[in-house]
């Protein structure tokens, strides 16, 4: 844990950061008890509001998350939400859905990041199937990541278009709760942004066009103003 203390200075220093997120490698891959002393080492900083641990042990590694490591992680942070990455309804097996049902009984809120592949889960039933069996495994989808552009990878990558249609297919298939945000992480460490079909047709006059997931055009009038 010494090696983290200059990380952990750093971020004393810099009252504006709100969250950590713990990734890696997989920092489920650790101890427990090294987990739960990074935790509460986070924990003692005051303005970080809660911790990101980024896993994919549930799908890997299943049988690791165990009641006490459930156990551990929530009495070491209580505000640490555990975030998944199931890419595919296949890995959705029996183990994974009891790891990911330890979580949540154990008052840990978990969400899920799915990074689109060609080939792989480039398909609205594939999606549609991956997103519902997450929420029935008391999972949220939250991230739909378009894959970024590193070398050797591009027969994995999608074109851009293909993450929007697949937004727009799934928008009338699922629920809200089912439905992640399509993201792109820019190239260069810019940031994420959000990306999907546009519904707004146009806007004059306090009257807005919308575009249905149906195809229906709908008008929107805005209150009169005083």
């Amino acid at each position: 844990m010494a090696a983290l203390e200059p990380a952990f200075a750093w971020i004393e220093a810099h009252p504006e950061i709100r969250d950590v997120i713990v990734s890696g490698g997989d920092p489920c891959l650790m101890s427990t008890e090294r987990i739960a002393r990074l935790l509460r080492r986070i924990r003692e900083i005051e303005h970080i509001d809660y911790v990101r641990l980024a896993t994919r042990a549930p799908v890997t590694l299943p049988q690791r998350i165990t009641e006490e490591l459930c156990t551990a992680i929530r009495e070491s942070h209580e505000r640490t939400w555990v975030m998944t990455h199931f890419n595919h309804p296949k890995e959705l097996t029996e183990e994974a859905q009891t790891a990911c049902a330890r979580l949540a009984d154990a008052g840990l809120p978990v969400m899920n990041q799915t990074v689109l592949l060609r080939g792989v889960n480039d398909e609205t039933d594939t999606l549609e199937a991956l997103f519902r069996g997450l929420v029935r495994s008391r999972v949220r989808p939250y991230y739909l990541l378009q894959m970024d552009p590193v070398s050797g990878t591009g027969h994995l990558r999608t074109a851009l278009r293909r993450g929007v249609e697949l937004m727009a297919a799934l928008q009338g298939r699922v629920s809200g709760i089912a439905l992640p945000k399509f993201i792109v992480d820019t190239p260069g460490g810019l940031g994420k942004v959000p990306i999907g079909p546009n519904y707004l047709v146009s806007e004059k006059d306090g009257v807005t066009v919308l575009q249905t997931f149906r195809g229906e055009l709908v008008e929107y009038c805005d209150p009169p103003e005083n």
